[in-house]
């Protein structure tokens, strides 16, 4: 059983999240984003019911279920306690693809003294498709660009698919989510790239938004790929080959400020 939450608009809607507060709910909900497609695979299976088939209409019922389990959208501890100000989390369930400098033909421009890092994590069909920020901060940028549809592992589709760039900064203004940071000024970028089978891209937030590290930002359709973007300073804790949990698993950390002790959590 699932729960289909209402849902937000357009692909920058305002809101970036829903929220679940309190206690996790023991029913699984669903992103907004399921609703046309779990009705059109029911389709099938209600037909088969009006033509008197019980039993072709039960194992039709099977595809809604698999398109819902798709869009599953599950809580994760940033729904309910914000992480230390100094980690960097997965923003994808899925595996490591990438973890170490960026290609330069692949890294987003202005990058910083030192060049960027770059964590890449595939996703497959199994995994689940709801993204978040990897960190906390404002969002500067937000830019969509068209393209191909190569597979989400190729080297290619990092700057010829269909994706969505989104910059964060986080300063200890009081209002860019940078509280406790002290003076630092830290920014990241990270890429919602879809694949072979992912057709289409959401992102629901937009320029202006302060995000929470771990907060659900949007979702990617069957199958895709999240790079994220972090400066060289940022010790990555994550290599090729791991499983990452969004909002769950640590890829990177930034040392503590003079002063403050590193975080530890």
């Amino acid at each position: 059983m699932f729960v289909i939450l209402a849902d937000r608009t357009s692909r920058h809607a305002a809101g970036p999240d829903r929220g679940h507060p309190g206690l996790p709910c023991p029913v699984p909900s669903l992103d907004p984003a399921a609703t046309p497609f779990v009705m059109g695979a029911a389709a099938p299976a209600a037909a088969a019911g009006l033509w008197g088939r019980p039993r072709l209409a039960l194992t039709l019922v099977t595809l809604p279920l698999a398109v819902a389990a798709f869009f599953r959208d599950p809580d994760r501890t940033p729904d309910h306690r914000q992480p230390d100000a100094d980690v960097v989390l997965a923003p994808a369930d899925g595996r490591v693809m990438h973890a170490g400098p960026a290609a330069p033909e692949v890294a987003p421009g202005d990058a910083p003294e030192g060049g960027w890092q770059q964590v890449s994590i595939f996703l497959s069909l199994f995994d689940v498709h709801v993204n978040r920020s990897p960190y906390a901060g404002r969002v500067e940028d937000v830019t969509y660009r068209p393209g191909s549809w190569h597979a989400a592992y190729r080297f290619e589709s990092a700057t010829e698919n269909e994706r969505s760039e989104i910059t964060l900064r986080r300063v200890d203004d009081g209002v860019g989510g940078g509280d406790g940071i002290g003076e630092a000024d830290r920014r990241v970028v990270f890429r919602q790239v879809v694949g072979l089978v992912a057709r289409r891209v959401v992102t629901r937030v937009r320029p202006g938004d302060v995000v929470r590290t771990g907060q659900r930002i949007g979702v990617m359709k069957f199958g895709s790929r999240m790079d994220v973007f972090l400066p060289p300073e940022v010790q990555l804790t994550t290599a090729v080959g791991d499983r990452t949990v969004a909002g769950e698993t640590v890829v990177g950390r930034w040392p503590g400020e003079p002063g403050r002790p590193a975080s530890s959590s």
